[in-house]
């Protein structure tokens, strides 16, 4: 029980956290240089180009029916984080809305706004919630279709930055795409981590001289594969070993100093669970 408080506490510091970092965003790089980062967000950078009217009651105002959606497809638990997500964006961008523009260069609000903006959305993500707006389509979108959460924010605000056209420069659009790009590339980056994995495959003469160099050299486990020929139809054994990437040029030299005629498949393994990777090794 405890340890459910816990989770849930962390999922909304999450939640309060990213808001944050996309609030300051939006306010210090996104609006003052008119860059359409896509989402509520976005569109609100263009209404308010176009008529004047403050993002934070914009947020407020489109909110209110996709929370009831959010409600109906993820359960009552996500919807409550994503109530608070969806509350305090706009109070976050409230409160930052006199805050002077970090730069008036729109390629650099773009990259950097985009990194901030990315790195909000991410950590929102991973509280299990959303701010709200066309990101409650995006985790819809995930969840059942499968898509991954970066593409599909790319899917729903690349619709976004295009009724950027309607109001501004095809430059201006141009500066947006980049920044689109940089934020579905930093979600998935947020959501995986930085420790990027191989899943390495071995077929060779020497299996067990070789797994027990990967068991006591590199410390890492691995699993015996009972495998078949195509061309002989014979019975042979495959190693399989998934590793940091850091990793990966010990455990080849390894290989290829046992058996320099070892078949070696590697693939990458972008999120990996267990003992030694995100669970800690005793």
């Amino acid at each position: 029980m405890a340890n459910k408080r816990a989770m849930k506490a962390i999922d909304i510091l999450y939640v309060l956290v990213g808001a944050f970092f996309i609030a300051l965003a939006v306010n210090c790089f996104f609006l003052p240089n008119h860059i359409v980062s896509g989402g509520v967000s976005g569109l609100s950078v263009v209404l308010n180009y176009q008529f004047g009217w403050q993002p934070s009651v914009l947020l407020f105002a489109i909110n209110v029916p996709l929370l009831i959606l959010c409600f109906v497809c993820f359960g009552v638990q996500a919807g409550l984080k994503t109530i608070l997500g969806s509350m305090i964006l706009p109070v976050y961008v409230a409160l930052t809305s006199q805050w002077s523009p970090i730069t008036d260069n729109p390629l650099l609000a773009a990259l950097f706004g985009g990194i901030l903006a990315g790195l909000g959305i991410g950590i929102v993500f991973k509280g299990n919630a959303s701010t709200g707006g066309t990101g409650i389509i995006a985790l819809i979108i995930h969840k059942y279709l499968r898509l991954p959460m970066g593409g599909s924010v790319a899917l729903i605000d690349g619709l976004i930055v295009l009724s950027a056209l309607l109001v501004f420069n095809v430059e201006t659009v141009m500066y947006s795409l980049i920044s689109l790009f940089i934020i579905s590339r930093v979600i998935d980056l947020v959501q995986v981590g930085f420790n990027r994995s191989k899943n390495v495959m071995i077929i060779s003469t020497s299996i067990e001289e070789i797994k027990k160099q990967i068991l006591t050299e590199l410390d890492r486990g691995v699993t015996n594969i009972a495998v078949r020929g195509g061309y002989g139809n014979n019975e042979q054994e495959m190693l399989m070993c998934v590793i940091p990437e850091r990793e990966f040029n010990q455990l080849k030299e390894t290989v290829l100093e046992i058996d320099s005629h070892a078949f070696v498949v590697v693939m990458s393994a972008s999120e990996v669970m267990g003992r030694g990777f995100s669970l800690l090794k005793e």
